[in-house]
């Protein structure tokens, strides 16, 4: 690829980023896709692809809802773990999962780096407390594998303490299988030019530098050592209660339409009835005077 192309190329990215949530915030408040994309030509590829793209995300999401209601009602307990390199869009499809869902439902749990007294805890103790009730779905981004990746690579974890991970995670998984949590672990897998592009956008997006972090900086020069880590991890980790998923992640949308289509296959879930809603009429009493608001609290109306 040449300079020239890799700079259009990180243009279109940065431009794509920038149309998806405007298009998304519009048909939020009503507009529907042929509106939304009167302003590309009739027979524009691009036009027909992202179309698609939207319509199945919606269509999607709504079975989404529709799986947050049976689980509420089942009391099911489910645990989704989202890893892969970094930039291979993991937070991109939480995003569009967790979108339309009820936070007290649905949550992420996104865990910083252990502090010092969690360091001498138990290694799986700080996610346990993350772990769900019934009728709640916890997604991991980056999860307790952090130990088979980041830590290898990086040299935060001994080889004592990395033996010991792959002994002991796989019975973890278990006992939270026989104690009826649901666990669905995926890897979102990016090719290293693609990577390569991802990093280029958001140094250029004021809006995305903050993703890069001085460790995203050093994963990208040691990318053959996370190679390594992340094939071994696979083959150690792949159980029959708790196996890995890998998304083809290249392609962003599609790796997130993937993703959530091959989520719901994963859980029984039916629609739920709900019983109709009805608006009750508001109490008035005649004696009922509402107080003017200060005019010293009220925020300027700047727009």
């Amino acid at each position: 690829m040449t300079n020239d192309q890799l700079l259009q190329r990180i243009h279109r990215e940065l431009q794509d980023h920038g149309d998806e949530e405007l298009e998304l915030e519009l048909l939020e408040d009503g507009h529907d896709l042929d509106e939304l994309f009167q302003g590309r030509p009739d027979d524009s590829e691009a036009k027909r692809a992202r179309k698609h793209y939207f319509s199945e995300l919606f269509r999607l999401q709504g079975e989404l809802v529709k799986l947050q209601s049976w689980v509420v009602k089942t009391g099911a307990k489910v645990v989704i773990l989202f890893e892969g390199r970094d930039a291979a869009g993991k937070g991109g499809v939480i995003k569009r999962i967790t979108q339309r869902l009820n936070p007290r439902v649905c949550r992420v749990a996104a865990l910083p780096a252990p502090n010092d007294r969690e360091q001498t805890q138990w290694y799986f103790q700080r996610y346990v407390s993350h772990l769900p009730a019934a009728g709640e779905i916890v997604l991991f981004d980056r999860s307790w594998y952090n130990r088979a990746g980041v830590e290898r690579v990086m040299g935060f974890c001994n080889d004592e303490q990395y033996e010991e991970f792959f002994r002991s995670v796989p019975e973890f998984e278990r006992m939270l299988a026989r104690s009826g949590i649901q666990l669905i672990k995926y890897w979102f897998s990016i090719s290293d030019s693609e990577q390569h592009l991802r990093f280029l956008a958001r140094i250029h997006d004021p809006l995305k530098q903050w993703k890069l972090s001085p460790m995203d900086l050093e994963s990208r020069r040691r990318w053959e050592a996370y190679t390594k880590a992340k094939e071994i991890m696979l083959e150690r980790t792949h159980i029959k209660e708790a196996p890995w998923w890998v998304v083809q992640a290249d392609d962003k949308k599609k790796a997130r339409l993937n993703c959530i289509h091959h989520l719901l296959s994963q859980m029984p879930y039916e629609e739920v009835q709900h019983p109709q809603v009805e608006l009750p009429q508001r109490m008035r009493h005649d004696d009922y005077v509402r107080n003017p608001t200060p005019s010293d609290i009220i925020v300027p109306q700047a727009y």
